[in-house]
């Protein structure tokens, strides 16, 4: 098996296309974290995070899982890519929403720039408008100890570096996506979460060599851990088959159809989106709270915060409904029926045409509730775990999410990369069940 792993590792860097993407996507990333210790002009990164872990340790290191702790040191990647996620939220809501826009996503690939163009310019303002709310927090904190010449010149710079930072982001990720391997913005997270896992087994070894945890203990955490990167993964997995009979056909002297096929719907057709989504909506209003001194606003930020009951009620609601949301954007059961109509397919047992549709509608919400609920338990109860119990376990649910997600993503374009070439796949047989499909 090891063999194996090690042949198919030199297989991946025999192919120049393949090599050339790794290798792309690899210095992408590293021009990520490499930005995320530039500081932002005019501000004690050091001195900030410093006081920020101590006022709002709990809020703060879970933003800094996204950001790769670039938002607790105020660096020019502070925001990370969070905008532009809650840019396309909002534009996806407005296409359902707005007939413009929807006949517009209609249109091809000339209405698909048109709405990427779109959300390129909302995640700039809504950039600017996050900037902005960081800088009045920055310079409110600690009686200005953090800003060197407070201001409408240091407000204005901190809006254009920050934002600045969030459009080079963006660019970023969209050149992975095209010319690397894997989805460039889920990845740019992704290697955001993986940085924390150096400083994440130094504090387990710290508080195992000072006596606070037991050598009992952390193996409960890592079984822990193994035991949900099982069940996501096999979850992940999952599917509902359902089985469709094409009618035979018989044009001229050629004979088409007559055989059975199935459609493959998955357990969590949206994947990692619903708890992006969720937390990009969820946490930044938390952390605007967290820098405003007065009271009611920070009693907001403080229910609003990972642990707290309210937090978590709100966060499983949004995955639930970003889980459906996407769900019914990514397949539509309407054009599944007119699609399998029109070559002759059908259901057996099940009419064409409606009644096609609604089955496959009721079997679509019947798998998406149990894939929802799945989300939002895995999500929640990690998170539950670590800011309301103290468990010291330093990779919530969302962060394992994501990462166990992008990573079956990205195996499996490698994966479609060697299998075209006629190399063998990563797993046996080239079966590789990947979230994609």
């Amino acid at each position: 098996m090891l063999e194996r792993f090690f042949t198919t590792f030199q297989n991946i860097f025999k192919i120049a296309e393949l090599r050339y993407r790794i290798f792309f996507t690899a210095g992408m990333l590293a021009i990520f974290r490499i930005g995320a210790h530039i500081p932002t002009p005019g501000v004690n990164g050091e001195a900030l995070r410093e006081f920020l872990m101590e006022r709002g340790g709990a809020l703060m290191g879970f933003l800094d899982v996204f950001s790769g702790g670039a938002l607790s040191r105020l660096t020019i990647f502070a925001l990370g890519i969070m905008p532009y996620i809650s840019a396309s939220i909002i534009i996806q809501l407005l296409t359902v929403v707005i007939p413009a826009l929807s006949k517009l996503a209609k249109e091809g690939e000339q209405g698909r720039r048109k709405i990427t163009q779109y959300t390129r310019l909302s995640t700039i303002g809504i950039g600017l408008i996050q900037a902005l709310g960081i800088a009045i927090g920055v310079e409110g904190m600690n009686e200005g100890a953090f800003v060197q010449n407070p201001g409408w010149g240091f407000r204005l710079m901190v809006m254009i570096t920050i934002t600045a930072g969030t459009a080079f982001l963006m660019w970023l990720g969209e050149q992975i996506t095209e010319r690397g391997i894997g989805n460039g913005i889920s990845l740019i997270i992704f290697s955001g979460i993986v940085a924390g896992i150096p400083t994440a087994i130094f504090n387990t070894y710290q508080l195992f060599d000072t006596g606070q945890i037991s050598l009992f203990f952390i193996v409960v955490l890592l079984f822990f851990m193994v035991a949900i990167t099982v069940a996501v993964v096999f979850l992940e997995s999952g599917r509902r088959k359902i089985a469709v009979q094409y009618a035979r056909r018989v044009v001229g002297r050629k004979v088409y159809g007559g055989q059975s096929t199935h459609i493959p719907l998955k357990i969590n057709t949206a994947g990692v989106i619903p708890p992006i989504f969720a937390s990009s909506l969820i946490a930044f209003p938390a952390t605007l709270a967290g820098f405003i001194t007065v009271p009611w606003v920070r009693a907001i930020g403080e229910n609003l915060s990972p642990g707290s009951l309210l937090y978590s009620i709100i966060y499983s609601l949004l995955i639930i409904f970003f889980a459906f949301f996407y769900t019914a954007v990514v397949l539509n059961p309407v054009d599944m029926a007119d699609n399998m109509k029109k070559y002759g397919g059908f259901i057996p047992g099940i009419r064409p045409g409606t009644r096609t549709s609604d089955y496959i509608y009721k079997v679509l919400t019947r798998i998406t509730f149990v894939g929802a609920l799945y989300l939002a338990v895995v999500a929640v109860v990690p998170e539950v775990l670590i800011f309301r119990f103290n468990v010291p376990f330093f990779f919530g649910g969302t962060s394992l999410l994501i990462v166990i997600g992008v990573s079956l993503d990205t195996a499996q374009q490698i994966e479609t990369q060697l299998l075209t070439r006629n190399y063998e796949g990563l797993l046996k047989k080239g079966k590789l069940r990947a979230r994609s499909g």
